[in-house]
């Protein structure tokens, strides 16, 4: 997450091809920056099991993305993923 930012929303998901799917709709909704990156817990042995996350920190309204968490929440839900607020 970049240092920072207020109200962004992690949404994280097992596959990255749908990561990046997902990434783009979410561009295409005018939600920013959209940045794709591999979330691996420390102690991950295995680089196949990790999840992609998707971090959003602004909303198309031009505010904080945290107010679109239950819309992002159900977007990542569709993918079987899920998504919080930072």
């Amino acid at each position: 997450m970049v240092k920072g930012v207020q109200g962004a929303v992690l949404v994280t998901l097992p596959d990255r091809e749908d990561a990046e799917e997902l990434a783009e709709q979410l561009l295409e909704q005018n939600y920013e920056p959209c940045l794709v990156h591999r979330d691996m817990l420390a102690g991950e042995d295995d680089a196949e099991d990790v999840d992609w996350v998707i971090e959003v920190h602004t909303g198309p309204h031009g505010g904080p993305a945290v107010f679109d968490e239950p819309h992002l929440s159900a977007l990542a839900q569709d993918y079987g993923g899920f998504a919080v607020a930072e």
